[in-house]
C-alpha cells in the first residue's frame, strides 16, 4: 500500500512590517501542509498586513471647511433642507457636498458616511 501525501497549500506573506513578516514565517513554516511562496511564486493564499497609519493617513482624502461642516450636521440626523438652511446655501449644493462626502469616505449612505468618519477620527460621536 503506497502513501499518499496531499500537496502542500502555498501562502504568501505581503506584510509591510518586517518584524511581523518574520514571525509569521516562523509560524507557518512549522505548520504541516503548509508551504510559504518563493519571491514571485504563485500562492494559493496570501497573508496581508498594511501600515495602519499610512492606509489611513489623512492624505487618503481631504475634506473642505465645508464638507466638515455638512458632515457635522449629518451625524445630527439633519436632511439636505435643514443642512440648507444652517449653512445659508441652496438644496442643491447641500445635496452635492453630501455626495461629496459619500464619495470621498466611499460610503453606501449618510449613516455609513458618519461611521466612515468617525472611525477615522475626522468627527468625533
Amino acid at each position: 500500500m503506497s502513501e499518499q501525501t496531499t500537496p502542500d497549500i502555498v501562502i504568501s506573506l505581503e506584510i509591510d512590517d518586517p518584524v511581523l513578516a518574520d514571525r509569521l514565517a516562523t509560524l507557518l513554516g512549522g505548520v504541516a501542509g503548509l508551504r510559504l511562496a518563493a519571491p514571485g511564486e504563485a500562492a494559493a493564499a496570501a497573508i496581508v498586513s498594511r501600515d495602519r497609519d499610512a492606509a489611513a493617513s489623512p492624505g487618503d482624502f481631504e475634506l473642505t471647511p465645508r464638507e466638515l461642516d455638512v458632515l457635522a450636521l449629518l451625524a445630527e440626523g439633519a436632511s439636505n433642507k435643514m443642512i440648507a438652511r444652517r449653512l445659508g446655501i441652496s438644496v442643491h449644493t447641500a445635496k452635492f457636498h453630501v455626495g461629496s462626502l459619500l464619495d470621498k469616505l466611499d460610503a453606501t449612505g449618510r449613516t455609513d458616511a458618519v461611521a466612515h468618519a468617525a472611525r477615522r477620527g475626522v468627527i468625533n460621536l
